[in-house]
């Protein structure tokens, strides 16, 4: 039986590379009956390995592990190198020599490895789709492979490939944008990417960007979605690993914008300090730029400077809670189905019915 329909309630949490993921936020929503998942972004695969095992001591119940792609555009080095120099003044400011910006696949074979070997319920991939040779080999284990896609052209190729189901990303959505590659023309809003893709393809979908209620979960079961996946929204729980500046932040009624000052790939993040003074100069050189950045922000964290490091957060971050995850998900779900009962007794009132 599919991973969605196994699950009790359609909430799927966000990997939340970076920081945010920890096994017990997974373990908290797939025991409250979503899925949860681990986040293997930036991490050394015996990092990996290590939340995979503290995960199954903590549930029985299914989760997902977040592989990245590797990039595949070529980045400018004359561009990064501009956006070096730029950065010189941060670097003086912290104190703190600025990374050596350089190309990686942050240990794709590794990490695809690990997961085929530990024969996961879930493999979701973003920022670009396996081959169909690399998505068989996980079929041929039992694995699903779920492929983030922001474009109904993104869903068709993924489709293709032999994907499982398709997590479709609205422009919304905090953090990195999922979709193959960083271009214009992939800031669908999610309703309209929802029904964008769903004409497109006949594959399982799941929503994200943006929700953080009850009513927006239901809004995206009634549009098609087989599940809402929720990141911003479970941030501030306490079994997040979010640093407490960025909690703070998340708090705040302050707009977010998408921007590659601190990555080189398009993300969305609370506006700050370096947000406002770094967008326009930075370039699409990711992970180069990631890289370059990454000693500033780590410094920036640990002072607590919630102006020197990325803020990701999607529009609707005012409204996360700070409550347990398994108490959230399972208050989100009670909200949706009340949210869709309503909803359906006013389409079904008569004109003039109260």
């Amino acid at each position: 039986m599919p991973v969605l329909e196994q699950l009790q309630l359609p909430i799927v949490q966000a990997p939340l590379a970076g920081g945010p993921s920890t096994p017990a936020l997974a373990a908290a929503v797939s025991e409250a009956g979503g899925l949860g998942f681990l986040a293997a972004g930036y991490k050394p695969v015996d990092a990996v390995r290590a939340d995979l095992e503290a995960l199954r001591g903590l549930t029985g119940r299914p989760f997902g592990l977040n592989v990245f792609a590797p990039p595949t555009t070529a980045s400018d080095p004359a561009a990064v190198s501009a956006y070096a120099a730029v950065l010189r003044s941060e670097s003086e400011r912290r104190g703190i020599a600025l990374g050596e910006p350089r190309r990686d696949d942050d240990s794709w074979e590794d990490k695809l490895a690990l997961a085929l070997e530990e024969r996961l319920p879930v493999v979701s991939f973003v920022f670009g789709c396996p081959s169909p040779e690399v998505i068989g080999r996980f079929h041929d284990i039992g694995s699903e492979v779920w492929v983030t896609v922001t474009t109904p052209a993104e869903a068709r190729l993924a489709r293709d490939a032999g994907a499982h189901a398709l997590v479709v990303q609205g422009v919304e959505a905090g953090g990195h944008r999922g979709g193959f590659a960083d271009e214009a023309g992939t800031d669908l809003g999610l309703l309209a990417a929802l029904q964008l893709v769903g004409a497109a393809v006949e594959v399982p979908l799941v929503a994200t960007g943006g929700l953080a209620t009850g009513r927006s979960i239901a809004g995206v079961l009634a549009a098609g979605a087989a599940a809402a996946q929720l990141g911003t929204a479970l941030m501030r729980t306490p079994e997040a690993g979010t640093s407490p500046a960025h909690r703070e932040a998340l708090k705040s009624a302050e707009p977010t914008a998408l921007t590659r000052a601190f990555t080189g790939r398009t993300a969305r993040g609370v506006v700050n300090r370096f947000l406002r003074e770094h967008s326009s100069d930075a370039p699409a050189a990711y992970p180069e730029v990631h890289h370059l950045t990454a000693p500033l922000r780590a410094a920036a964290r640990e002072q607590g400077d919630a102006d020197g490091f990325h803020l990701w957060a999607g529009q609707a971050h005012a409204l996360a809670e700070e409550l347990p995850a398994g108490e959230l998900v399972r208050r989100l779900a009670a909200d949706a189905a009340a949210a869709l009962e309503d909803a359906t007794r006013r389409l079904g009132a008569a004109p003039g019915d109260a």
